[in-house]
């Protein structure tokens, strides 16, 4: 867990406030989240690349609940959006479209005209088709598109092969010995100005050598692109940065940082990082309760009120994420068994998990805290099952704000209607 989430009186705390006081106030399931955790890691990114012109553009798909998107604006912080929809997340949460990068491999005509409306930054185009159809779409609304090609560098990421987008067989990005060509194509288009190069090569990265090999890829296209009279001011690359979820090591954005910046010294190139995972990731728990012990066999089971419709990633990833418990010490009279434990939810599906072969000791009315959750948790969230949606609560010091309410089950089916007659 990150420094923002401590013991306290054997209690489990976010900054000032007790876990264990806001499961009482606001029920579970419930995602809570640090403020200052967020802060504290986006301005790592920022401070390191200090001297150096850059930009920090957080990913807002790896969650972009408007507190959150609020808390990033006021430090500065620029935005990294795949949809239109994230594109008005942060407008509504006071971000700035000029910071603002459109990345991804299915822009609609639609998105386009919006993006430029709003005034967006710039465009990470991934296709000879979408470069086509952002340069129609800027003359026909009388704009200027700033674009970046978003190269694939044939990159082994060494991550889940789900997260994985820098491989030659992956949809994303154009093949990096392809660009110098669709480079000279675009700067003779109507439309568009060039401004970049964009590359990202997966997530969950805990080996920094991926991302040097990507980067020195990169950077010898610039040369190439340049020799044949294009000027690009700018390198994006990407997000990714890993995160400790269990025994990962993932590099600290210093480090990092020090190699990027060895080099591009000698360039007069802007730096931008698209980091969404190592900023918020840490910054958020997953409060459930135990509802109850149950064995099957050999198998011990905690049958908890959390669902793979809250936290996708374990059924979806087999991915891990710690859980321990919010109070160390159990309710008097409440007598707890250890054992190696199941955690899984009420979804009638087998892959609803949130961690397998856990050791623990337990009793029924538990409440327990799945850590490094903030990062594609809500935001990956549904309603399976007819299941609504867990609030979102941000600490900020003592204080708690109620960033996105309980869904109701009246909400599941407010849009739906009933035949006629």
């Amino acid at each position: 867990m990150n420094d923002e989430f401590d013991y306290r009186g054997g209690v489990l705390h976010a900054e000032g406030v007790s876990l264990e006081a806001l499961a009482a106030e606001h029920g579970t399931p419930s995602y809570v989240y640090s403020r200052a955790s967020i802060e504290r890691a986006w301005r790592g990114f920022d401070s390191a690349l200090a001297g150096q012109p850059h930009l920090v553009c957080y990913a807002v798909k790896a969650n972009g609940n408007l507190a959150v998107l609020d808390v990033l604006a006021r430090l500065g912080s620029g935005f990294d959006i795949v949809s239109a929809g994230e594109l008005e997340r942060v407008i509504a949460a006071g971000g700035d479209p000029g910071k603002t990068v459109f990345a991804g491999v299915g822009k609609s005509r639609a998105e386009m005209e919006r993006a430029l409306a709003a005034g967006v930054r710039g465009f990470n185009v991934e296709s000879p088709a979408e470069l086509e159809r952002l340069a129609a779409v800027a003359t026909a609304t009388g704009t200027t598109a700033r674009v970046s090609l978003r190269v694939n560098p044939d990159v082994d990421a060494r991550t889940h092969p789900y997260i994985s987008t820098g491989l030659r067989d992956n949809k994303f990005g154009i093949p990096i010995d392809e660009a110098p060509a669709l480079y000279e194509v675009a700067s003779r288009m109507g439309g568009l100005e060039v401004a970049g190069v964009d590359c990202h090569i997966g997530s969950q990265l805990t080996d920094i050598a991926p991302l040097l090999a990507a980067m020195d890829r990169v950077l010898a296209l610039v040369d190439t692109v340049a020799a044949a009279g294009i000027r690009l001011h700018h390198v994006n690359l990407g997000g990714g940065m890993g995160v400790r979820y269990r025994d990962e090591s993932p590099p600290e954005p210093r480090r990092y940082a020090r190699e990027i910046l060895d080099r591009v010294a000698s360039r007069d190139l802007e730096l931008l990082l698209e980091p969404g995972r190592a900023v918020v990731a840490g910054a958020g728990v997953l409060l459930t309760r135990v509802e109850y012990l149950k064995r099957n066999g050999d198998r011990h089971f905690a049958v908890v009120d959390a669902a793979m419709n809250d936290l996708l990633r374990p059924a979806l990833y087999s991915a891990w994420h710690d859980i321990v418990p919010v109070s160390l010490a159990a309710p008097t009279g409440v007598v707890r068994a250890e054992a190696e434990y199941d955690v899984v939810g009420p979804v009638c599906e087998s892959s609803d998990f949130l961690g397998k072969g856990r050791r623990l000791a337990l009793a029924a009315g538990d409440l327990l805290a799945v850590c490094t959750a903030g990062a594609y948790g809500a935001v990956m969230g549904s309603n399976y099952n007819a299941r609504p949606r867990p609030p979102e609560l941000l600490v900020d010091g003592t204080g708690t704000l109620v960033a996105r309410r309980r869904e109701t089950v009246a909400d599941l089916f407010r849009l739906e209607r009933r035949l006629p007659g």
